[in-house]
């Protein structure tokens, strides 16, 4: 019963993380990137530091050094590096197409599990990865002749992979520290005060490149439609997801994570027809359904994560 609750946990943070493209999509062009990181953080603030309460204070008390280091890392790979890589690639490639490519998270998860954490691999997760790969390659128009993408598109495309292996740093730092946190009852913490130093170092990390984008200057240009992008992206995409992330990975292993992080270029194909109107061909559709299936193949596997908690 407790993975149970942990994948619907990761559900919901995967699928709320989806909607960070579409989001993002609304204001990417108009306002800098560190600018549209760091409103975006200081709403999931507002919204979260009144619900932490004492707990945040007493956490930070007994914080370690070590735990600090692996909170900051989260924040590094999660948030900082994610959406500077994610926001400049929207400048250069569609949402969905964007969404498609973070499907890529699942095969680099399951390569970091068995690169860092020694987890071995099988012809199963192999035939995931493998699948994902391929999916990734027709979707960048290498495998299908007469799609070829401009260079532009291209470099657009691998900017967004590079969000990819951020998310998935992010994912493996957040299970060893979760299992490192559960072995020291003393330092253990609530998913909304996690979320909260998380969201506070990154805004950190966002304000010394922030100033050099005027700032001020693009958000008294922007109307209420862009305002609500950077709502929905400070409260959803950060604060609900998150806490929703960190509940999920203390009850799940990595693989298991690597799978339900299938949900994000689901969601955001989806919303970027639905929502943005934009339209995707027989080669988007192809690379979509590859990276599915190696998420399914990666997230099915049987066998018993040496890392899950007990």
């Amino acid at each position: 019963m407790n993975q149970l609750y942990g994948k619907l946990y990761l559900i919901c943070a995967f699928s709320l993380a989806g909607t960070s493209v579409i989001s993002a999509k609304f204001v990417a062009g108009k306002l800098g990137t560190f600018t549209i990181t760091a409103v975006s953080l200081f709403f999931s603030l507002v919204f979260l530091l009144p619900l932490c309460g004492k707990q945040l204070v007493k956490y930070i008390q007994i914080m370690s050094f070590r735990n600090f280091l692996f909170l900051s890392l989260q924040a590094l790979c999660g948030i900082f590096l994610f959406r500077m890589f994610l926001l400049s690639g929207l400048n250069y490639t569609s949402a969905g197409e964007a969404g498609i490519l973070t499907g890529a998270t699942p095969a680099i998860t399951a390569l970091l599990a068995m690169l860092v954490l020694k987890e071995s691999v099988n012809g199963r997760k192999l035939s995931g990865i493998l699948c994902t790969v391929g999916g990734i390659l027709i979707i960048q128009g290498l495998l299908t002749p007469g799609n070829a993408l401009t260079l532009e598109h291209i470099g657009g495309n691998i900017l967004v992979l590079c969000a990819a292996v951020c998310e998935s740093a992010f994912n493996t730092l957040s299970r060893i520290s979760a299992v490192k946190a559960a072995a020291d009852l003393k330092e253990t913490s609530s998913p909304i005060v996690q979320t909260a130093i998380v969201s506070a170092i990154a805004l950190i990390l966002c304000l010394i490149p922030a100033p050099f984008e005027h700032p001020l200057k693009g958000l008294l240009g922007i109307g209420l439609m862009e305002w609500i992008a950077l709502l929905w992206y400070g409260i959803f995409v950060t604060a609900l997801a998150f806490v929703c992330w960190y509940s999920g990975i203390k009850r799940c292993g990595v693989f298991t994570a690597a799978a339900f992080s299938g949900m994000m270029p689901f969601t955001s194909m989806l919303l970027s027809v639905a929502v943005l109107g934009e339209s995707t061909d027989c080669r988007q559709w192809l690379g979509g359904l590859l990276v599915i299936v190696g998420m399914i193949l990666i997230g099915t596997e049987g066998t018993k994560n040496s890392l899950d908690l007990k």
